[in-house]
Parts: C-alpha cells; sequence; structure tokens
C-alpha cells in the first residue's frame, strides 16, 4: 500500500513536470523573439520525458529481475536499496521478503525430500521399484544388503534368487500380495511381497516390498507345536498317572496272591503286569515329548569348525550306527563359525545318526558327509547327506513336525527338537530337493 501510493505521487509529480514544460515549450512557439526560451522548454520536455520514462522502468526492471530470478531458480538477489525513494525501498523490502519466504520454503521442501529419502532408505524392509520395462532398481539399503549378488537390473539377473521369485515379481501387481519361495544363500525361504502403485516424472511404477520372513514362520509353527505339545502332554499326564498308580499297586496284589496253582489267577496277573507296564511305557513317553516345549537357551560364541568338525566325527564313530558306516568330513582349514557349538553338535550328530540307518539299511557301501561352507554375510552352510533312499515324497513336508517319525522305534522327537535348535539360533533347516542328493540332504543354514 505504501509502496503504490509513494509511486502514484513520484508518478504524478513526474507526469505534471512534463505537462508543465511541454505547455511552455507549446507557448515559446507561438513567440518569436524566445528562442533561447524555446530550445530551454524544449530540454524541460525532454528531461521531464526521461525523468518519467526512468520512473516507470524502475519498476519494471525490478519486478523483471525477480520474476528471471524465479525462473532460474535463483533466490539469492537481494533489491532492497536504502534512500531508493519514489516507495522502491519499500518494493525492494517487499521482493525481500518475498525471496526469504521462498528459500526457507525451499529449505523445507529439501528437508522434507531428504527426510522422506533417509526414510526410504534407512526402511528395514527391501524395497524395489519396477518400471514398465521391466527394469529393476534396488529402491534401499535393505534391498542392496538382500540382494547383493545381483549384478543387473533386469528379472534375469534376479534368477539366483530362484525361478519361483523372479516369476512372483514380475506378476504382482499394485494392491497385491504375494507368499512366494526364493533362494537366499542356497537356502529356500519363504518371503512375502507386496506392491504398490507410484508415479515418477510421470511414469506409473510399481513398488514392491521384498520380506523374508521363513524365521517368523519357523517361529510360530514351533510355538503352535510347543503348544500343542504342552496341551497334550498334561491332559495325558492328568489322566494316565492314576492309571500307571493303579496298575503298579494291583500288579502288585496279584503278585501275592497268585501262588502257581490257579491258571486264571496267572493269567489275570499276567494282563494286569502287561497293563501296568504299557501304562508305565505311556508315562515315559510322554515325558520324554516334554522336552520339545522347553526353549533350547543358546550361547553363541565364534569357534573353529574343523576341531569341532573333527570331536563330532569320533563322536559318530563311538555310537552305535557309526560302526559300520564311512563318515566324509569336508571342512575349510580357516573356518570359523558363529553359534552354540554344544547345541549344533546335538543336531549333527543326530542327523549322522539317522542318516546312517538310511543308508545302512539301503546302500552297498553306506556313507555319510558331513560338509561346512562360509556363506555371504559371515554366515554358515552346515550339509548332513547320506546315500540312503532319500525321504519319500509324501512325507517330505513333515520331517520336521513332533512325532513324526517313518522309524519303527523312532520318537518323532530328533528333528522337530534340531529344528528348534536351529531356529533358536536365528537359521533355517532344510531338506534340500530330491535331485541335489542321492540320498536326503539336510542343509542348515546359521
Amino acid at each position: 500500500m505504501g509502496f503504490r501510493r509513494a509511486f502514484a505521487i513520484g508518478l504524478a509529480w513526474r507526469v505534471a513536470l512534463l505537462l508543465a514544460a511541454a505547455m511552455l515549450l507549446m507557448w515559446t512557439l507561438h513567440q518569436p523573439d524566445l528562442g533561447a526560451t524555446r530550445i530551454v522548454a524544449g530540454a524541460a520536455v525532454i528531461a521531464a520525458a526521461v525523468h518519467l520514462w526512468g520512473h516507470i522502468r524502475r519498476t519494471n526492471m525490478e519486478v523483471a529481475r525477480f520474476v528471471e530470478s524465479l525462473g532460474h531458480g535463483d533466490l539469492s538477489q537481494a533489491f532492497g536499496r536504502a534512500g531508493a525513494g519514489s516507495g522502491f525501498d519499500e518494493l525492494g523490502r517487499t521482493l525481500d521478503q518475498a525471496m526469504r519466504r521462498l528459500r526457507e520454503e525451499r529449505l523445507a521442501i529439501a528437508d522434507e525430500g531428504r527426510f522422506a529419502a533417509a526414510l526410504v532408505d534407512e526402511s528395514p524392509t527391501a524395497l524395489l521399484t519396477i518400471d514398465d520395462e521391466g527394469r529393476i532398481d534396488l529402491a534401499n539399503k535393505a534391498a542392496r544388503k538382500l540382494f547383493r549378488r545381483v549384478a543387473g537390473v533386469r528379472r534375469e539377473d534376479f534368477a539366483i534368487h530362484g525361478s519361483t521369485f523372479t516369476t512372483a515379481l514380475e506378476a504382482i501387481r499394485p494392491g497385491e500380495r504375494r507368499l512366494t519361495t526364493m533362494l537366499l544363500d542356497g537356502a529356500a525361504q519363504r518371503a512375502m511381497l507386496v506392491a504398490a502403485g507410484i508415479a515418477r516424472m510421470g511414469a506409473e511404477m510399481r513398488l514392491v516390498s521384498v520380506q523374508p520372513i521363513q524365521s517368523e514362520l519357523n517361529a510360530v509353527e514351533i510355538g503352535a507345536q510347543a503348544d500343542l505339545v504342552r496341551v497334550l502332554t498334561h491332559e495325558i499326564m492328568n489322566s494316565m498317572t492314576p492309571v500307571t498308580s493303579l496298575a503298579a499297586s494291583a500288579a502288585g496284589l496279584m503278585r501275592e496272591v497268585d501262588d502257581g496253582r490257579d491258571p486264571a489267577i496267572g493269567d489275570a496277573r499276567l494282563a494286569v503286569e502287561t497293563l501296568a507296564r504299557r501304562a508305565a511305557g505311556i508315562m515315559h513317553f510322554v515325558e520324554t515329548y516334554r522336552q520339545f516345549i522347553r526353549t533350547p537357551e543358546v550361547a553363541v560364541r565364534r569357534f573353529a569348525g574343523r576341531p569341532w568338525a573333527e570331536e563330532i566325527g569320533r563322536l559318530f564313530a563311538a555310537s552305535a550306527q557309526g560302526g559300520d558306516v564311512r563318515l566324509d568330513v569336508a571342512v575349510p582349514d580357516d573356518m570359523l563359525i558363529d553359534g552354540d557349538p554344544d547345541l549344533l553338535a546335538q543336531v549333527a550328530i543326530n542327523l549322522l545318526k539317522n542318516g546312517a540307518e538310511a543308508a545302512a539299511g539301503h546302500a552297498a557301501e553306506p556313507a555319510v558327509r558331513l560338509e561346512l561352507t562360509p556363506m555371504p554375510g559371515g554366515r554358515t552352510l552346515i550339509a548332513i547327506t547320506d546315500n540312503g533312499p532319500g525321504v519319500p515324497a509324501g512325507f517330505r513336508d513333515d520331517v520336521f513336525l513332533p512325532f513324526f517319525t517313518t522309524k519303527s522305534n523312532g520318537t518323532g522327537v530328533g528333528l522337530s527338537l534340531a529344528r528348534r535348535i536351529v531356529v533358536a539360533h536365528g537359521g533355517t533347516i532344510a531338506l534340500a530337493p530330491p535331485e541335489e542328493a542321492e540320498g536326503a540332504r539336510f542343509e542348515i543354514l546359521i
């Protein structure tokens, strides 16, 4: 408001000056004896016109400079000049204030952009962007870590993580969720894909989050199994405890009254003793399974792989299963493992014994193999292989379930307990596809 008033006043008196000079010039034109005055009046007209034009042009120049600065994104220009007069000092302050607000808004937008970029980059979930041409870019640190072995941006470059994963990645559309299987460090793991649609510079893209959830699935499944075992063992023991006690008491009474003269009493005694033994056997069976619900306490430390494997070899050779079965061990000399050596040894020995039993009844020269391989990211692959008949196709998904066994004298605890130990390490245990091993091959990744 102040600038407009000052500008109008300055404009008015300059116009008035120009008009006065013009009128003086017109008057002198009718006075033939005032030549010098006519020249002065003409000069005054020119000076007044120039002064008026400069006043108008100055405003246009300042506004044009402001607009040009905005067009070039240059927000460092200053317009304020002390003592400019005619409201131009106020115009300069106004333009400077506008520049300052624009700079503040630009800084705020840049700060928000950096925050959004950091939010994406630091997200714990791997994020991929896929454009219409199928280009796949790793959008954050988690993605670069998860797909560190990928050397390109095409679907084919991700084939090292399995064809199932690449097919799901290509097929998923915005708004969809897909549970798929991907290969990580050579082990198959379940992963959840979630897709959203985004736009970048007018082009539509897909944002896909990749979250391996095998560990979470294992933990949930083991927790559910433990809860089931806890309930079953509790109820069975509550029901069987009085039966076992009464059966044992009845067997004792029958022994007292059976003098061998009455065959019927003898038969009753045998029946009651059999009942007592079976009741005690069931109680022992249930008590054995109660160990399944106890979460193993893992004491992780770094230890040398070769001495550990050699000790397992000695323990295996001293077992009943290892007497006639050859054990091959493949361990790099400088191999280091992060884990609980005692618990992992328990897992390895159980798997070697199982493999030895399978191989002994199948192969002419039964053999088992313990192999340790360092994996990217400091992880370790422990593989136990045998040359037995392998696991039947119909049982491959059940071998880690508690109570499940294909052996007549098995308890169904060994593999389920092995799985609990591996999961407690934050790792995975899986039965390799049948085409990757002659018999059975169990792979532990920790």
